[in-house]
């Protein structure tokens, strides 16, 4: 990772989870952040390790993974700057139960755990908040288990993109066969057949691991519920 920069009051919340605290609320809790660079592939935590941090990314965006059997992998949550990474902290639980992954590279503000433990006993304004965003994690962590379950890969591989341009703010992601097979829960040949449908009806292109969103509108038919199920939690608990 690399060298960090100190935030001052000056610098605007361009997380949009902190951007809902009342604003002596949310000076204060900036004025104890740093910013810090995240790089592809930056591994901020693994499982069974502590949290040392909590991040609440503003340009970059981070994949929550899971271990499953042996060497596999499965995602079960995008963060970027909607949200937060480190939500274990929330409960008072200094240890995390996933890999948290930087899949796209930029920005993030950063707060050590133990000012962020002083915060949230300091804030009841940011209790609440941080509370309502567990509820939205959790309810989306569920529809994620039944997506995951139930719905076409197809279909979740058009929800994945759209999740990822909104966080990446960005057309364009570049992502590897082997990390959309464990995104999606499949084998590579799974991604390959619905990536290839997706680019038939002209609604991504898709080369040698860099995807271009061609059409979101059409995307977003595509895309199974859960992607609206998604957006709909987050804006009616905490829009």
């Amino acid at each position: 990772m690399k060298d960090t920069v100190n935030v001052a009051k000056l610098v605007p919340a361009s997380n949009r989870l902190l951007a809902a605290l009342p604003r002596k609320d949310r000076l204060h809790f900036l004025a104890g952040c740093e910013e810090v660079e995240l790089a592809l592939s930056d591994v901020l935590f693994e499982p069974g390790d502590r949290i040392r941090h909590a991040y609440f990314p503003t340009t970059g965006f981070v994949s929550l993974v899971t271990p499953m059997d042996g060497a596999k992998r499965l995602e079960v949550g995008l963060v970027g700057d909607e949200g937060m990474v480190g939500t274990p902290l929330v409960l008072g639980v200094a240890t995390s139960p996933l890999q948290a992954l930087v899949q796209g590279a930029g920005s993030s503000l950063r707060m050590d755990a133990p000012a962020f433990r002083r915060e949230l006993g300091r804030s009841p304004a940011l209790r609440l908040l941080f509370d309502r965003y567990l509820f939205v994690r959790m309810t989306q962590l569920a529809q994620a288990a039944g997506c995951t379950r139930l719905h076409l890969v197809e279909a979740r591989l058009a929800r994945w993109l759209l999740m990822t341009q909104d966080r990446a703010h960005s057309s364009a992601v570049h992502i590897t066969h082997e990390f959309l097979a464990m995104v999606l829960g499949v084998r590579r040949v799974g991604v390959t057949k619905a990536a290839t449908s997706l680019q038939k009806q002209r609604l991504i292109r898709y080369s040698r691991g860099d995807i271009v969103i061609l059409d979101r509108t059409a995307l977003k038919a595509v895309s199974c519920v859960c992607y609206k199920a998604d957006r709909d939690t987050y804006d009616r608990v905490l829009g």
